[in-house]
């Protein structure tokens, strides 16, 4: 009898999953723009609804010898909810932009993980006697109402979503910065002392690869590579003053629609945070090409697209009324220190892979 009502409940289960799965697809529509948006506090308060009722399932489910009709009736009520959530949610997103769209979407698809787990191991758990697993159940219902508590902190806005994506964008040039400067110049005699412990190493310990660190590596810069380093270490510098002045200017943005209900291109608040993206990855590619030895040609067209991200980002801020001049000077900043680098990479030794084709080409001619 166990058995039978177990297999039952489970394929209640899935069919109650089913349903949301099908239901999860309404989000791969943007909802059209005439229809009535729903607000994020209703979105809130369905949330918590469906809070309240992972409560009641965490407890109905690990009681002794739970009634299967208030199973089914708890496992109905609780899909119910959670579908209405995901309506409501859907609703919210009318004139969203992808960004926003993406942050909502992630939230509502948490909430549904959580809920999926914790039906999941109810459904499992039935009449079984491990107390691990009925304890199991208190903490699942738990992680449902820390997703639908983190939706207050979801963005409502277009604005606060891009600005919270440039907002990491900033966060990950800072780790590169950081990092960029830890390069330290070498000793002179540096590369023989490294060249004669390396060999001890292999003669000492031939089978162990695990032992070699990498505390020291970026420390045996030549005094002309530290020159481009510095040079790029101000260009990341002055690269994050423009993210923070961006940020600071899509801050000023939702302020004026706050105040007079006015609105600004989304789509452009979406170029700006996809050049943004854009010039990360180019640092990232500074950040890579600094260490030894240098790759003077990536450090060049990194230096040329963080350029390029400048000037396409200024023009679609231009797009907006009262561009901040904090931002424009930022950008002026960053245009200068590009410059300065490029400079020096110009009048710099070839890298070590142009050097190669070279003496390959010279080869060859032979």
């Amino acid at each position: 009898m166990g058995k039978a009502t177990k297999e039952h409940l489970s394929r209640l289960l899935s069919s109650h999953l089913n349903n949301i799965h099908e239901t999860l697809q309404v989000f791969c529509h943007t909802p059209a723009a005439s229809l009535e948006k729903v607000s994020w506090d209703e979105v809130i308060q369905m949330g918590e609804q469906v809070s309240k009722q992972a409560t009641v399932a965490g407890v109905l489910w690990t009681g002794d010898a739970p009634d299967v009709k208030e199973l089914e009736e708890n496992m109905g009520v609780y899909f119910n909810m959670l579908q209405g959530f995901l309506l409501h949610t859907h609703g919210s997103t009318v004139g969203a932009g992808p960004t926003l769209c993406s942050s909502v979407h992630a939230s509502a698809q948490q909430i549904v993980n959580c809920s999926f787990s914790l039906m999941k191991e109810a459904v499992s758990s039935y009449g079984s006697r491990n107390k691990d697993s009925k304890l199991s159940i208190p903490h699942l219902a738990g992680t449902v109402w820390d997703a639908c508590n983190a939706l207050k902190k979801t963005p409502t806005t277009n604005y606060t979503a891009i600005g919270r994506a440039i907002t990491q964008v900033a966060v990950s040039v800072k780790d590169v910065l950081r990092e960029m400067k830890e390069l330290k110049p070498g000793s002179a005699d540096q590369a023989d002392e490294m060249h004669d412990e390396a060999a001890a190493d292999v003669e000492n310990e031939p089978d162990n690869h695990d032992n070699s660190s990498d505390c020291d590596l970026g420390n045996d810069l030549s005094l002309d590579e530290m020159k481009i380093a510095q040079l790029a270490i101000d260009v990341v510098s002055d690269t994050l003053i423009v993210l923070k002045e961006l940020i600071r200017f899509i801050s000023s943005l939702l302020k004026q629609l706050n105040s007079n209900n006015s609105s600004h291109p989304i789509d452009s608040l979406e170029r700006l945070l996809k050049i943004s993206q854009g010039i990360g990855v180019q640092v990232d590619e500074l950040g890579a090409s600094l260490y030894p030895p240098q790759e003077v040609s990536a450090l060049k067209t990194a230096a040329e697209k963080i350029s390029v991200g400048i000037n396409e980002m200024k023009v679609e801020v231009s797009i907006f009324i009262g561009p901040s001049e904090g931002f424009l000077q930022a950008c002026e900043g960053l245009d200068n220190s590009v410059r300065m680098l490029e400079s020096k990479l110009s009048s710099s030794t070839p890298d070590t892979t142009d050097l190669q084709s070279k003496m390959h080409n010279v080869a060859i001619s032979m």
